[in-house]
């Protein structure tokens, strides 16, 4: 098999917990393995992209648990929203995951990695929502601010007249410069960090609006952090929905940032980093 025996340990307990809860809201169990909520009504699954172990251990727990009868929505990262419209057709016509990423796909995704789970919602007809703000979202928060993309009452639900929380800004900035090889000017820093916050935000205000069915998100695993991802801001609202974020790593993480973590083996990639290094003078 492609995972170790601590990770298969980790998917068992999963795999239990996600079952306990299938039937749904009405027959969740009121009792949990140590440690874990069974009855939680919001699920955050993470993943590394472009790693296809990821891919097939969480699409595994999905489902085991779907075809046992658990029929939650699912917000998708992977599409943008102004393509709900499209995302909709495709599943009132689309017969197979291949159709429905031809209408409504981007190009963006390495979409065979989600074929399955796209399947899986075909099939199992598990409404679908497009999670993610678009780039040009992205550019227009950059520019301008939450406001670009943020009604009024947006706004006040998560206090974005005022400053974005410290230790918000200050773990966002680091992972933005260390994923851009920490080669991104200071000056830009500020406004990449709203444009991640407010999709962080955006998702979480879609999954609030499809409570109180349950709410799968697929995201990546930056999305699904506690501390300062979606569930942070489903946190900073009330009521806060019961939620439990997992977390797909190639290495490991501090604690406290996910609920579970799933070990997965990383793919070999070139280094992304190494054409932006200074050449070594011969």
């Amino acid at each position: 098999m492609f995972f170790s025996c601590r990770t298969q340990s980790t998917l068992t307990l999963l795999s239990a917990v996600f079952l306990a809860g299938c039937a749904g809201p009405v027959a969740r169990p009121s009792v949990a393995p140590q440690g874990v909520d069974a009855t939680a009504q919001v699920w955050l699954l993470g993943e590394v992209h472009d790693n296809p172990a990821g891919h097939r251990q969480r699409y595994e727990l999905l489902r085991q648990r779907v075809e046992a009868g658990w029929r939650p929505v699912l917000v998708l990262e992977q599409f943008d929203r102004e393509n709900q419209d499209l995302l909709n057709k495709a599943q009132k016509s689309c017969l197979d995951a291949q159709c429905l990423i031809r209408v409504a796909g981007a190009g963006r995704w390495d979409w065979q990695q989600y074929y399955p789970l796209l399947q899986l919602a075909l099939t199992y007809q598990l409404p679908l929502v497009a999670g993610n703000l678009s780039r040009a979202d992205a550019s227009r928060v950059v520019r301008d601010g939450m406001r670009a993309v943020f009604d009024v009452q947006g706004m006040r639900d998560y206090q974005l007249e005022q400053a974005l929380p410290a230790e918000v800004r200050a773990a966002q900035s680091a992972e933005i410069a260390a994923s851009h090889c920490n080669m991104v000017p200071d000056m830009m820093i500020e406004g990449m960090v709203n444009a991640q916050v407010a999709r962080d935000i955006w998702m979480a205000r879609l999954i609030r609006e499809q409570l109180p069915r349950d709410v799968v998100l697929i995201a990546g695993n930056g999305h699904v952090r506690k501390d300062v991802g979606v569930p942070h801001w489903l946190a900073s609202v009330t009521p806060v929905p019961s939620m439990r974020s997992v977390g797909y790593l190639e290495a490991p993480e501090a604690r406290g940032r996910y609920d579970t973590v799933v070990a997965v083996a990383a793919p070999q990639r070139p280094d992304p980093c190494a054409s932006l290094r200074p050449s070594t003078p011969r």
